[in-house]
């Protein structure tokens, strides 16, 4: 089975929403990939410097498989706004968590950078 899971704005749950903070992109993306190298069960694969976008390897259960997270940071260069969007996506398992995943990143995000 496969899935994916993308933070938007019509979901009702705060942490699957996308998350706007009065912060510059890059302490906010320097916060994002130090979250989430801390993470049990997550690596982070790379970070991108330059485009600002960081993507994980959450390890699967026993019933799901790995999935691929990926972590964008929206906002004009200089200017303390930025809108961070999460993605998760699972190629493998007989149940997706990909909607769990990205709670799993953003609760505890939100307390970080808020």
């Amino acid at each position: 089975m496969s899935g994916s899971f993308s933070t938007s704005g019509q979901h009702a749950h705060f942490n699957l929403k996308p998350l706007s903070v009065a912060s510059l992109k890059r302490g906010v993306f320097e916060e994002a990939r130090n979250l989430a190298s801390e993470l049990p069960g997550w690596r982070v694969v790379s970070a991108d410097d330059a485009r600002l976008v960081i993507v994980c390897e959450r390890e699967g259960g026993v019933l799901s498989g790995p999935s691929t997270v990926t972590i964008t940071f929206d906002g004009p260069e200089g200017i303390p706004s930025t809108t961070v969007n999460v993605r998760s996506e699972s190629k493998s398992g007989l149940m997706s968590r990909d909607r769990k995943n990205v709670i799993e990143f953003m609760r505890p995000f939100h307390r970080r950078v808020c």
